[in-house]
């Protein structure tokens, strides 16, 4: 434990450096290839270094703010893209925590005090649910295995949004600054679009949109000539919605990979693509439709969350239960308390976890 703690600290310290080189040869390297060139050892550090943790919740954390987040940012800001980019440039004090947290700054307004004050009333909520679902596992054994993964996509989402949601808070209060709530109150969603677009862990949305919708967008309705393309312009961003959820299913298959060490299965890069179809299915529809007709969103609500919750089931969670993350979850949890309580540092190996 001591180890993984060192390793930790060792690792965000070479992360905060690599920030500041980031920041820095944006003043001697104009953006395009040189920049990229200058930043590309820095994104292959960003992915190597997640692999000298193996705990779940330090690693599982930190692959995600710097594998994915921060190198996706990285990248932007080469090419002078991004919420790294900036005209003035960013002062460092915001440039290191915009680049490796799931954070986005947003200008204040009254709407978006009311979302955050929502936002933290939501965090007290999602801690308290947290708590009555992990006493539920108690009853484990009694439960069919599909209510079980039910309460696994609840689990997921409980903590992402506590996550996120403490980590935005913290840096509202230390920056003074307004930002974008990390979600937007999934179960409310009224179609996959909605879902994924507007609603679901909007900070990896942010980045994928720059980063992979906009690009592919791009070149399929400005580069690619039309005899080579014969597609009406109306669905250009079809192939930008399919590379969008191919790329979030390979990053999926990364998180999984470093939580667990397992070889990728690629089921959950399967998961994605058949949402990437599904919602370019839904796109096409009511580009067709023309808003001629409309379901009802008491039913197109329901539906799109039985379809998102049935295929995880399917695809999403075996890969990811294989590396028995709650089991280890729920041990390191413990000894973290135990260090809390007592002062000594704990191996989560030696801890039984009653609640699994």
């Amino acid at each position: 434990m001591e180890g993984e703690i060192h390793n930790f600290m060792v690792i965000w310290a070479i992360v905060l450096t690599s920030l500041c080189y980031s920041h820095t040869i944006a003043k001697f390297f104009p953006k395009g290839k040189s920049r990229f060139l200058a930043i590309i050892p820095i994104v292959c550090l960003f992915f190597t270094l997640p692999l000298y943790l193996t705990s779940i919740n330090l690693g599982s954390t930190t692959s995600f703010f710097i594998a994915w987040l921060a190198n996706f940012k990285l990248l932007l800001f080469a090419f002078g893209k991004g919420p790294l980019s900036s005209t003035p440039p960013l002062p460092l004090s915001t440039f290191i925590p915009l680049a490796c947290l799931p954070i986005k700054f947003q200008s204040s307004s009254t709407k978006t005090i009311q979302k955050n004050t929502k936002s933290s009333l939501n965090l007290v909520t999602k801690i308290a649910l947290l708590a009555i679902l992990i006493k539920v596992y108690n009853y484990k054994d009694h439960l069919h295995p599909k209510i079980i993964l039910f309460f696994y996509c609840l689990h997921i989402y409980f903590v992402l949004e506590i996550m996120l949601t403490t980590v935005s808070t913290m840096v509202r209060v230390v920056s003074r600054v307004e930002l974008e709530p990390p979600f937007d109150e999934p179960y409310k969603t009224s179609s996959l679009q909605d879902f994924w677009g507007k609603r679901w862990n909007l900070m990896v949305t942010n980045i994928l949109r720059p980063a992979v919708y906009d690009p592919v967008r791009f070149i399929m309705s400005d580069r690619i000539p039309r005899k080579w393309a014969p597609i009406p312009a109306k669905w250009a961003p079809l192939p930008a919605v399919l590379a969008t959820f191919f790329v979030s299913g390979l990053m999926h298959e990364l998180i999984f990979y470093y939580i667990s060490r397992l070889n990728p299965s690629w089921e959950v890069t399967c998961f994605f693509i058949i949402h990437g179809v599904a919602l370019t299915l839904e796109i096409m529809i009511k580009k067709l439709l023309n808003g001629k007709f409309l379901v009802p969103r008491i039913i197109s609500g329901p539906l799109a969350l039985g379809f998102i919750i049935l295929t995880s089931f399917w695809l999403f969670f075996p890969p990811l239960l294989r590396g028995k993350p709650d089991v280890k979850g729920c041990t390191e949890s413990l000894a973290f308390l135990e260090f809390i309580r007592y002062g000594k540092l704990v191996n989560p190996s030696n801890i039984t976890c009653p609640f699994l």
